[in-house]
């Protein structure tokens, strides 16, 4: 791979250039917002979807980038084209408060949003790993009260979910399992969860404070034209542990299978059928849906 070029604040310059100031409130605070994006065959998925959450996002936390949506997106086709990235890439776009001072008070960015746009690529697990399922655990960590912190915003500040990680690499398992305050299952630490059971898919419901998945979503969409019956479900790891397949979704991850949660086998300890029906299924899609970037 050649050189990799990153767009900040209208500026497109060299990965190993690109900055922010330490005054930015995106760094002291955790101030701000991201959306990851992929691009499949030419075409930038589920475009659309990516940046009405964008946009809910910053309205939510009422930043106003100084650019309109359009020219937004005008500034992510063309790094992308700097980049000559259009097939299996990557869009980190992440937009900040911007520039304040030492103090936690928004009234003092007074110097417009900051606005960067990387365009790589990104692996989260092997291939073989889509055959093989990974290994899980069930984090101790909670997910934070979505009376605290809406999980719905896609905001800057992971913590919660890097503490998750940091217990899953203590174990060595991929990935772990937040449960909610009350012991119901949430999410994983940058992924959505499903699992396969009596003759249905469950995935849990918006209300428990997970993030809404654009993946997440298109899984539903395959999962319920495919003919299968899709529940939106509270539940608990004693469902997990006794599915017959469970997998996680994302952007990042796409689709991947998990073989075991807590050291107890998932179903067969592998990819099971239905997973494997919906990935293709979804891996079809990305090949001829999406924003056709302009050549």
């Amino acid at each position: 791979m050649g050189q990799i070029y990153t767009y900040v604040n209208g500026e497109i310059v060299p990965k190993e250039k690109a900055a922010v100031s330490p005054y930015d409130h995106g760094f002291l605070y955790g101030d701000g917002t991201f959306e990851g994006i992929r691009i499949y065959n030419g075409r930038i998925f589920k475009f659309k979807e990516h940046m009405d959450r964008l946009y809910d996002s910053l309205k939510v936390l009422r930043i106003e980038p100084a650019i309109s949506r359009k020219e937004l997106e005008e500034a992510i086709i063309e790094t992308i084209h700097k980049n000559e990235m259009y097939d299996k890439g990557y869009i980190r776009l992440v937009i900040s408060r911007g520039i304040g001072d030492l103090g936690i008070n928004p009234r003092k960015c007074k110097h417009g949003a900051t606005i960067v746009v990387i365009v790589d690529t990104i692996q989260l697990y092997p291939e073989e790993m889509y055959d093989n399922g990974i290994d899980v655990i069930t984090c101790s960590t909670r997910r934070m009260n979505s009376q605290s912190l809406n999980p719905r915003i896609k905001s800057l500040n992971y913590l919660c979910n890097i503490f998750g990680i940091f217990e899953a690499n203590n174990q060595n398992a991929q990935e772990g399992i937040m449960l909610t305050m009350d012991g119901y299952v949430s999410e994983a630490t940058v992924d959505n969860i499903f699992l396969v059971k009596n003759g249905q898919l469950w995935t849990p419901p918006l209300y428990l404070g997970i993030l809404e998945g654009i993946t997440r979503n298109t899984v539903m969409d395959i999962a319920v034209e495919k003919g299968y019956d899709m529940r939106e479900v509270t539940f608990t790891p004693f469902d997990l542990y006794t599915a017959k397949e469970v997998w996680l979704t994302g952007s990042g991850a796409e689709l991947i299978p998990v073989r075991s949660i807590d050291k107890i086998q998932i179903g067969e300890g592998k990819a099971g059928p239905v997973f494997k029906e919906l990935r293709a299924a979804f891996q079809d899609l990305t090949k001829r849906e999406g924003f056709v970037i302009p050549r």
